[in-house]
């Protein structure tokens, strides 16, 4: 049994009463918080969430006069066929990632969990969550994370020591080293790309293996609320971990925050906001 019964259309603001519950009431009475997040959690912060190739090319003009699509470059055969313009592209993600400041919504978020068991799982490669204070022990990066690298050669994993690039995103000129492994061979960032079978998934396999273990810690007779923020239909791996925790899970409720695309299955409560506003409403 669902806590609140609601049509999968219908979006309204969650700081007003429904059926008697208020959504902060929602969360305070949850045993245990799930936050899931999509490309959409960095747009605060002033990070490009590459809404269709569009999107990308606005923010890197370059691979737009070439028309080299997103899939084409977020892809392990360009390390292979133009591996300056691929480490050009990551690199100046890998120095824009590093210096963004996360929004407060981060901040609204971990006093959300803080007297609460939680866990965040999230598409994203930038690693806010951690900068913002989140414990590495309770997130699950699903896509890896673009400050770790591994080998195209030997598979090898590591953190590297690099204050960053200097890449300019309109030019995409790469002139800086490009990084290697201790075998000599080119590195990657250790990041799942499109069409890739040679992602090292050591390190997401063992925030999985967390995950798992705090499903199963809540997934009979507790009250797990999902914060869901962010989370688009192209690449819908978040949409639908979600939707299928809210189903399968008794107890559970999703409470999407999407400014374009709240809608869910129902008993989803939709927010039709971005992340911060959407997160102001509930506190």
């Amino acid at each position: 049994m669902k806590t609140l019964d609601i049509h999968n259309t219908l979006c309204y603001n969650i700081g007003t009463k429904r059926d008697g519950v208020y959504m902060l009431d929602i969360i305070k009475e949850a045993d245990a918080i799930i936050i899931t997040a999509g490309a959409g959690m960095g747009v605060d912060s002033g990070l490009p969430d590459f809404r269709g190739d569009a999107g990308m090319w606005k923010a890197y003009p370059a691979l737009g006069e070439k028309k080299i699509s997103f899939s084409s470059i977020a892809n392990p055969a360009a390390f292979a066929n133009n591996p300056e313009l691929a480490w050009a592209f990551y690199g100046h993600r890998y120095d824009l990632y590093k210096s963004t400041v996360p929004h407060e919504g981060f901040q609204m978020l971990l006093d959300l969990c803080k007297e609460k068991d939680h866990f965040v799982v999230t598409s994203n490669v930038d690693g806010q969550f951690q900068k913002a204070g989140f414990s590495e022990d309770k997130v699950y990066e699903i896509h890896g994370r673009i400050h770790t690298f591994q080998c195209t050669n030997c598979n090898a994993v590591w953190q590297p020591d690099l204050e960053g690039f200097g890449v300019d995103p309109n030019t995409l000129e790469f002139t800086s080293e490009m990084p290697k492994c201790d075998c000599g061979e080119l590195a990657r960032p250790n990041i799942m790309m499109f069409g890739d079978y040679g992602y090292n998934s050591e390190i997401s396999s063992k925030q999985e293996d967390k995950f798992n273990d705090f499903m199963h810690k809540h997934d009979k007779g507790n009250k797990i609320v999902i914060i869901e923020i962010g989370a688009g239909t192209a690449i819908p791996s978040i949409r639908h971990m979600g939707e299928f925790i809210s189903e399968k899970v008794d107890g559970a409720t999703l409470i999407r925050i999407n400014p374009r695309e709240a809608f869910g299955p129902e008993g989803t409560i939709s927010v039709e906001k971005g992340g911060v506003e959407g997160l102001k409403e509930i506190l």
